[in-house]
């Protein structure tokens, strides 16, 4: 009973930490992404994905005229691009590219240790968060676009990637000279960025208006195939856990043959059978469960600790877990309670 209580927790680790990590994950990143000072992203025409994934393709020049638009505070063009990185579990690492001053202006980036990167040399400042997890310290390299950048800096809050490196540096590797990914649009006092972003898009109807608050939607629909995965998976723990309760109990009327035998020669009914076995298998689902979720919250603040990954847990999924798991073992449950209840009394008082 307690290998199977465990091994229904194990299958609900796993479902509640893979939906909460990777959903925590795409809601933080695109939470830092939100995080940058402006209200509205501006990006060229066409433009897909998340960040990271596009060429450059607004010219820096168009930031003047959008400051022309009624309504608009400040507006700061940015590079972002997704480099290789073999110490990141997706291989990809997003790496902005900013102007430090007009970009610190706009998100209030301060520095906490060292200095603000030069504009064509590599180097690149990181947040505290990230140089943490990586133990890294002022004059350290690490590799961007095959070759060592120096860290000269760290800087809170975090927002938009956790490396940033001057723009022009990003520019000249992707010869992209005098082009961004988006333009940070930040709105004056008074006005609302529905407003602003409207008049940007009358006055700039080929580009794209996006919300930064927004972004955490987009992010999650653009990983379209992410939900398909999940959902799968969610399946195939929920078969295991059936799986395990049906061995289980199974085993359980096995060796309670002679037991169940004397239940019935003191007139115990074959349904009341049947559910006592089905009580004791749904109480083996439910412990399994609430183990399952004291796991997952143990090793969410270990890992919190240890990495900059976050693992949302949903009282949705939690939800969904209690049902699925409680069917699943209901289900397991339902063959070895038939078998219960259909043995011969005299039959099974003589089972040795």
């Amino acid at each position: 009973t307690l290998v199977s209580v465990l091994g229904i927790a194990v299958g609900v680790l796993l479902i509640v930490f893979t939906v909460g990590l990777a959903n925590g994950s795409i809601r933080e990143q695109a939470s830092r992404e939100a995080n940058v000072g402006a209200e509205i992203f501006f990006r060229a025409s066409g433009a897909r994905g998340v960040a990271g994934s596009d060429a450059f393709r607004l010219p820096e020049s168009q930031v003047a005229d959008i400051l022309t638009v009624e309504g608009v505070r400040s507006a700061v063009a940015i590079g972002q691009h997704s480099v290789d990185a073999k110490d990141n579990n997706t291989g990809k690492r997003l790496v902005d590219g900013v102007r430090f001053d007009e970009y610190a202006a706009i998100s209030g980036l301060r520095i906490i240790e060292g200095r603000p990167f030069t504009q064509g040399k590599d180097e690149a400042i990181i947040d505290t968060a990230w140089q943490r997890q990586k133990g890294l310290k002022i004059g350290d390299t690490f590799p961007i676009y095959e070759r060592p950048f120096t860290i000269v800096g760290t800087y809170e809050p975090a927002g938009g990637a956790r490396i940033k490196m001057p723009l022009s540096t990003m520019q000249a590797q992707l010869g992209s000279e005098g082009k961004a990914s988006s333009i940070l649009v930040s709105v004056k006092p008074g006005y609302t960025a529905d407003q602003v972003g409207q008049l940007l898009q009358n006055r700039f109807p080929d580009n794209q208006i996006i919300l930064t608050r927004d972004l955490e939607e987009l992010y999650m629909a653009g990983f379209p195939a992410l939900n398909v995965f999940l959902n799968v998976f969610i399946g195939v723990a929920a078969v295991i856990s059936a799986l395990v309760i049906l061995l289980t109990m199974y085993t359980t009327v096995t060796e309670r043959t002679r037991q169940i035998g004397i239940m019935k020669s003191l007139g115990m009914s074959n349904g009341r059978i049947g559910w006592t076995i089905s009580q004791e298998a749904l109480l083996i689902s439910l412990l399994g469960i609430v183990v399952g979720i004291v796991f997952t919250v143990v090793l969410r603040y270990i890992l919190t600790k240890m990495v900059t990954l976050e693992v949302e847990l949903s009282p949705i999924v939690i939800l969904i877990t209690l049902v699925v798991g409680l069917i699943g073992g209901a289900a397991g449950a339902l063959y070895p309670a038939l078998r219960a209840a259909r043995l011969d009394a005299v039959e099974a008082l003589s089972y040795e």
